[in-house]
């Protein structure tokens, strides 16, 4: 094998073995810099593709900025893109039961497969699995596949008294959240295939509880290593990405406040009007010649009440769901990044030793500097892969969750609109029959 620059180092200006296999003057020796994996520079959202200048994006420009365009996404496609009749591996996550015994309470969810591959023995698989099985895959899948982005779970852990874990709204947000998860590993062209997928989807008991505290202490010890590595220079295309992780996250967390602030605002508008209804409601009893216009603003009222609750209600659990996923999503994107970055410092620190150790005595270039070059080029590979496919998934993501938020506040606003004209209907019948009744 022929040793040259990883992908991705290459468009740094770093170069090859071959070339720097000599004697580097120090006008030549790269700078020495230290990686900024959280810097507080804010990025524009531009893809993650380098630029040359970049200014600070605002809140109001988030969406026109996330490039949602058809036209766009005809030309950034997916590269692993599957239509229906070409995936051969489908998943659900449904029907979720509470179990009580002395020991916890714990809620679990049907996982219902249907598969033509040979890996698997049966075309038809149904297991039940809890949050915790979902989570030993995805230690599972970060472990095996370093180099590729795992999707993120639901957070495990809610705030006591003030969430119930095993309340309708709760468990039914949670179990779509798993869906999306274990849909998107099925749809991966790398991860869907990985053996300990074919267990979580197959296997009755998974007899996965012993490494598992190890594997997540490994983890962290990993994610924080990583963060100390000094690199020459990250390639641009990477900076350019973890710019953009950067700005997604403020934006989609300034929002996702906001939001959180207006569903708050909307239940106690909610508790406010409920109440005004019914004292119209109770005023009928003393006013008889105003019955049916009271009737009327009341009916209205309650109205206006389903209209709204049904609006928070798509806010609750489907618009926030889903910034909240991405939030994590970034989260799990930045980890790869950092994994990445370890990889290159790792190869960087075994060139530099091994060009010095053939300076010193002509010793060859050993296998592991191979070694680590072929990790930093898989590395970049698929994660520039991952990258592609999570961009075109967010398109579709957001493109949906905008549009459907704009249906329902469409409807919302028609609701109450309706209802208050028909009040102006009967107002005017009202007023004819009285004007009717004094003729007469």
């Amino acid at each position: 094998m022929s040793v040259g620059a990883p992908r991705g180092l290459a468009s740094s200006g770093q170069k090859p073995i071959a070339e720097i296999l000599h004697p580097l003057s120090a006008a030549e020796e790269p700078l020495s810099v230290t990686v900024n994996i959280g810097g507080d520079k804010e990025a524009g959202l531009t893809n993650g593709t380098p630029v040359e200048t970049s200014s600070p994006a605002s809140t109001s420009s988030l969406f026109n900025r996330l490039q949602l365009d058809d036209d766009l996404e005809a030309d950034v496609r997916d590269p692993y893109a599957d239509t229906t009749e070409t995936r051969d591996l489908f998943v659900t996550v449904d029907d979720p039961k509470k179990h009580v015994s002395t020991m916890e309470t714990y809620i679990t969810y049907r996982v219902s497969t249907k598969t033509t591959r040979i890996e698997f023995d049966l075309p038809e698989y149904c297991v039940r699995r809890r949050y915790q099985d979902f989570d030993w895959l995805r230690i599972k899948l970060e472990d095996s596949q370093p180099t590729h982005l795992i999707p993120p779970l639901p957070e495990k852990f809610v705030m006591k008294g003030v969430v119930d874990r095993f309340s309708e709204e709760f468990v039914e947000t949670r179990m779509k959240a798993l869906d999306k998860f274990l849909k998107r590993v099925a749809d991966h062209p790398v991860l869907s295939f990985n053996p300990h997928l074919n267990a979580f989807l197959t296997a009755k008991d998974l007899n996965k509880r012993q490494g598992l505290a190890l594997l997540t202490k490994v983890g962290e010890s990993v994610k924080h290593v990583a963060g100390g590595y000094k690199l020459r220079a990250r390639p641009a295309e990477f900076c350019a990405m973890g710019e953009y992780l950067d700005t997604f996250s403020q934006k989609l967390g300034t929002i996702d406040r906001i939001a959180q602030r207006i569903l708050k605002e909307q239940s106690e508008y909610l508790t406010e009007l409920r109440e005004y209804g019914t004292v119209y409601s109770s005023w009928v009893g003393s006013e008889e010649e105003l019955r049916r216009p009271l009737e009327g603003v009341a009916g209205c009222v309650t109205t206006c009440c389903g209209a709204l609750e049904d609006l928070s209600e798509n806010m609750s659990q489907d618009f926030l769901p889903v910034l909240r996923e991405y939030i994590l999503y970034i989260e799990s994107m930045k980890n790869v990044l950092r994994k990445r970055d370890q990889s290159q410092a790792e190869y960087e620190g075994r060139l530099e030793a091994a060009i010095l150790r053939k300076q010193e005595d002509r010793t060859p270039i050993p296998m592991e500097v191979e070694k680590c070059q072929d990790k930093v080029e898989c590395f970049n590979a698929d994660l520039k892969a991952d990258w592609e496919r999570w961009q075109s998934n967010k398109r579709q993501d957001f493109k949906q969750l905008l549009t459907g938020m704009a249906d329902k506040n469409m409807s919302h606003y028609e609701k109450c609109q309706a209802a208050w004209e028909s009040l102006i209907t009967l107002l005017q019948d009202k007023q004819t029959e009285d004007k009717t009744s004094e003729t007469n």
